[in-house]
């Protein structure tokens, strides 16, 4: 794995573990990529903010003073779009959904092998550069099932004339689905055209951002009429 070619991109790592920050900036600085730590919520937060800003931030949710969430939470309300991998705890499944509520793209849980922590990076990069890089039709300018109206255009999403505030990896999910009109899309399919993920590569991110998305979207989230579970496959949209 190497970072792209059209020059390093720049990794901010938030992490207050020097050994573990140690070891993520070495490994990234091996694969190509320019790489800075902020051992603290507030540093990092301010390093986010920095022009340029980071391509990627890595950041663990349990940190002193300012914790993940904060500094989540105001990089997504002051509009900075970048990518933003969450460190978590193994079992924290309430720190997963938060995060991922917050606007998180993606999670890895401790502890994490390299490789799959490299693979996860590139694969959120890789899926920043296709929008440039992708020269296919646009998606229709309006979409609905049930209740549901998506403008894409303005990427907006409504539930009944309301607006409905997804995460960009939540919205992508749903177009992904869409434009399978009804047929099944499997999770490795959908790791690979919403995350950049290779088959290899085992995640339960699908299914976490599929709960969010019934949680937003579905009257009931628990019995979902329209984002409909595929047993051992995958998913389908039921309009």
């Amino acid at each position: 794995m190497i970072a792209p070619a059209a020059g390093p991109k720049r990794i901010l790592v938030i992490e207050d573990n020097p050994d573990l920050a140690y070891g993520l900036r070495n490994n990234l600085e091996i694969e190509g990529y320019e790489v800075e730590v902020a051992k603290d919520g507030t540093r990092g937060l301010s390093r986010a903010r920095a022009t340029p800003n980071p391509d990627l931030v890595v950041l663990d949710l349990m940190l002193p003073g300012m914790d993940g969430f904060r500094v989540l939470r105001a990089l997504r309300e002051e509009g900075h779009g970048m990518p933003v991998l969450i460190l978590t705890a193994r079992g924290e499944e309430a720190d997963k959904v938060r995060g991922l509520r917050l606007g998180a793209d993606d999670y890895v849980t401790k502890p994490f092998g390299v490789l799959e922590l490299l693979a996860r990076i590139e694969a959120l990069l890789r899926r920043v550069l296709a929008p440039k890089k992708n020269g296919g039709p646009p998606p229709p300018p309006f979409e609905k099932f049930g209740e549901i109206e998506i403008l894409t255009p303005s990427r907006t999403v409504l539930r009944e004339g309301a607006p409905v505030s997804l995460t960009p990896k939540e919205y992508d999910l749903l177009l992904a689905l869409i434009r399978r009109d009804g047929a099944c899309i499997t999770r490795t399919e959908l790791l690979t055209e919403v995350w950049g993920y290779s088959a290899e590569v085992m995640s339960r991110t699908v299914d976490t951002h599929v709960a969010e998305l019934r949680r937003k979207l579905e009257r009931d989230p628990a019995n979902p009429r329209h984002i409909l579970t595929v047993r051992k496959t995958g998913y389908r949209l039921a309009r």
